[in-house]
Parts: structure tokens; sequence; C-alpha cells
């Protein structure tokens, strides 16, 4: 059977389109894969011959097993929601379009500065894991460089250790930087308190060359030793007066048994460069940097090697065997010969041996009349009478590690193996002799400041920059008024 439209239920009973309204029940066939109403009993015992709309919708929801609901527009509030919210003030314009931006970040208004800041934030969070890597990279050398500034005054009591910073941890490890292996050695208070009183400039000169060493041994790692030299007696059989520093090296070797070099300074001396490492500017490279053959300059005028064919072939090479390994004290040279300013010595077996020779009292006893410089003059005898000293002695360019100023030295004009040149960034000057006839803090104040100078950072260069041309634009308009 055709039907011409969709069949739909009256409301009073029974369907619209004919032929489904039929007192067969259990007829096969049917339009409605149900079975009949007329098989089931509700509201009192209502059958299939009587069907209402309200009986079929409640049989329908029955059959499908879904349970009731109350319809839509149920209720007051439900009904009249819609108007209720339109009768209500306004107070943001735009609220559906809020709506569907919610949760979303929009420029300014589409302003050019609104798209530039959303392109930045996209672009960041795309490269997230980038920047977190490299954030990272940055705190930790942030973290590596952090350092602890000591106060700065000048004490020779020990203090408390404090927490070492992580570069200067690497700069001290023996198998890392290798700071630890070395051992400066200053002698401050020379003469003061004793012999005589200290004026205010020799207190600034001692304070400028401790504060400078204390800031190069700190920043690379290496030890510091500072000896006060006043002047006492420890025996009184054998008093030496200068001659403390053979004494004051070999207790430092005690002190410090694991390092390796032990550099002794005098507190004239003053470091140029800071940024220069002992390892690369000399120890990395020793054989380069040092000579065995005295000849090569040779103002004592010493004959070397010796010539006495009893000798072994090392004591009668002027290079001894060769070997960086044997050198055990590097010392450097000046216009009178050796200079004990500024030097190097090994700790080993054969330093042992030299310094017990070096403090023999007998020797003192004998020669201190005749040795003007004492000690210095002491290791030049040493040299050149006995040949297992010269087989593990070097020598080092003096402007390497003990530059002399203009004044120093200068009885024939300057000389370029000797003196301090500002433009080769000379490492260390020292203001020997200055106590004769020349004025010590105004060397040393000259030269303080010019290694300020010649070790700014590009931010001082700028800033300084800046203040000199301030200053000549200062100074041209009061010229040109001297000169009206």
């Amino acid at each position: 059977m055709s039907l011409s439209r969709s069949p739909s239920p009256n409301r009073g009973g029974g369907w619209s389109s004919p032929g489904l309204t039929t007192p067969y029940d259990n007829m096969s066939g049917t339009a409605s894969p149900r079975k009949g109403y007329g098989d089931l009993q509700m509201n009192g015992g209502i059958g299939s011959s009587n069907v209402t709309w309200a009986n079929a919708k409640a049989k329908s929801d029955q059959v499908n097993g879904y349970p009731s609901f109350s319809t839509r527009n149920n209720g007051f509030f439900s009904r009249h929601a819609r108007q209720i919210s339109r009768s209500l003030p306004s107070f943001v314009r735009g609220a559906e379009q809020e709506k569907l931006g919610r949760g979303r970040w929009y420029p300014r208004n589409g302003s050019k500065a609104g798209r530039i800041l959303g392109f930045i934030g996209r672009t960041i969070w795309r490269l997230r894991l980038r920047l977190l890597i490299t954030l990272s990279l940055i705190l930790a050398v942030i973290v590596f460089y952090v350092t602890r500034e000591s106060n700065g005054r000048l004490s020779y009591r020990p203090r408390l250790k404090k927490p070492t910073a992580m570069h200067r941890a690497y700069r001290r490890a023996s198998l890392l930087g290798g700071g630890s292996q070395f051992v400066i050695i200053l002698a401050a208070n020379q003469g003061g308190g004793v012999m005589e009183w200290k004026g205010p400039r020799e207190w600034a000169i001692e304070r400028d060359s401790v504060r400078n060493k204390k800031k190069y041994a700190k920043k690379w790692g290496y030890n510091l030793e500072i000896v006060d030299m006043s002047t006492k007696k420890r025996y009184a059989h054998e008093w030496r007066e200068s001659w403390e520093k053979v004494d004051t090296i070999r207790k430092c070797m005690r002190k410090y048994p694991k390092a390796q070099w032990f550099w002794w300074m005098d507190l004239n001396t003053f470091i140029m460069e800071p940024s220069y490492t002992l390892q690369k500017h000399i120890f990395n490279d020793l054989s380069s940097n040092t000579y065995r053959d005295i000849n090569d300059y040779n103002p004592l005028h010493i004959t070397h090697p010796f010539n006495d064919t009893k000798l072994d072939p090392e004591a009668l090479s002027p290079n001894g065997d060769g070997k960086v390994s044997s050198i055990d004290l590097i010392i450097p040279q000046d216009c009178a010969g050796f200079n004990l300013g500024s030097f190097f010595i090994r700790s080993s077996t054969w330093t042992d041996r030299l310094l017990d020779v070096w403090w023999d009292p007998v020797g003192y006893e004998q020669k201190h009349m005749e040795w003007e410089h004492k000690e210095q003059d002491a290791l030049e005898h040493l040299y050149i009478n006995q040949p297992w000293i010269r087989g593990h002695t070097a020598f080092i360019p003096q402007r390497k590690i003990n530059s002399f100023p203009a004044g120093a030295c200068g009885q024939n004009g300057e000389d370029k193996r000797i003196h301090y040149k500002e433009a080769d960034r000379d490492f260390v000057v020292n203001m020997a002799g200055c106590e004769w006839g020349r004025d010590c803090w105004g060397e040393m104040y000259n030269f303080r400041e010019l290694s300020n100078k010649l070790n700014r950072t590009p931010w001082e260069k700028f800033k300084d920059g800046i203040s000199d041309r301030i200053k000549a634009m200062k100074a041209k308009p009061e010229g040109k008024e001297g000169k009206a």
C-alpha cells in the first residue's frame, strides 16, 4: 500500500492516513515494526480499540526504554528567559564578540604594536625549548663566575676559609687550571717597626703592592704568601740582615708541600698585566721562554761552560742536559748581573741542597763584607764556582717577569732588554733601587694608573671616551676666551 504523505496521529484519536487504524492488532506486515498497542494495558485497561494520542505517546516512551522528561519551556523562567535577558541593561559593548574570543589574546584593536607583540609571543612559544636551554647555559655561566670579594684590608693574620667560587676551584685544581701548583711569595714590611719608622708613602707603596698581588692570585687561583720581613733576630750568633729571602723560601716549601713552583717578588714590584697566567706566559713553553747558555746575555762575563775535562758531559755542555724537566731555578739578569727581585724556584731535591749551601753560615761569615748585594752575590758566587748548579739553572729575559723603569740601569740609556715597554705590554715592572735617589711612590703610582688604563673593560673605555670628549669641548671655549 502506498501513502500519499507521511502518516501522522490525530490529537482526538486515530491516524490521519488510511489503513493505520484497524482492529487487527496482530496482523503481520503492518507499517509499524512494533507490536500492536492492543497487547499492552495502560491507564486502567484502555485497549487497542480505543487508541488516543496520549496513550500512544506514553506507550512509545515505554517501548523505547527512555524515562519521561519535561518538555522545553516547561516553567515561567524557562519560557521567558530570553525576554528577561533582553530587558536587562547592557554594560559591555560587543558581548557576543567577547564570547567568541574567550580564552584567546588579541592585539590592541589590531594595531601595529599589537601585531608585533603577538608575533613575538608566538615565536617565543614555538622556540620555548631552545630558549630554555639557552637561559640555562647563561645561568650556568653566571653561577660559574660568581665571586666573593674580600674587604681589601691588609692583614698578616690567617683568616678562616670562605666558600670558593666555581671558577676559582676550576683554576686551582691541579688537573684543570693548575693554579694550586704555584705560590707567590711577597716580601712585606721590610725594615718597618724595628730599624725605622714607616712614613705615609711607604705604607701606600706596601698597600698597593699587596693589593695588586692579592687580586692577581685570587683571579687565577694561585697561592699567595705574604711574608712579614720585619727586622728581628732569629739567632743572636747568625743574624743576617737582608738574607731572610733564603730562609723564607724554605719555610714556604714546607707550608705548601704539594706546590711545584714558587715565585718570589719584592715589595717594589707591580703586576702590570693581570690577564696573563703563569702557565701561558711562561711554563707551557718553558724551553722557548728560557735559555740555559748564559753567553746569550752575560753582563758578569762568566766563563761558560767549564774547561775542566774531569767533569761529566752535562757540566761541560753550555745547555746542560737540555731537558726542561731539569730546570729548577729561573732567574733574570739586569745590567749588573743576577736579579732576585722576581724569580722562580721549584720544589725538588736539588733545591733543598741549593738552599742548604746558600744559607751556609760559613759562607756568610767569610764573604758578607765583600758581597754588596748579599744573597744575590752569594748565588752568583755559587753559580761561578759550582758546576752542579749550572746544570739546573735557566735564565729568562728580564722583561718577561722583571722589567725596569727608565731610572733603573739607566747609565747607558734605554736598553730594550731591560726597560719597560708599554707597547709590548710587559708583564711585571720592578722599581728596583728607587730608594736611592728616585721617588718610589711616584713610580708605583704612575705604573698603577697605567695598568688600570691598559686593562680597562670596553664599558670603561666607552665612559672614558665620552668624558674626554666633554672635557675637550669645555676646553675649546676657554681657549677662545683667553685669546680674546
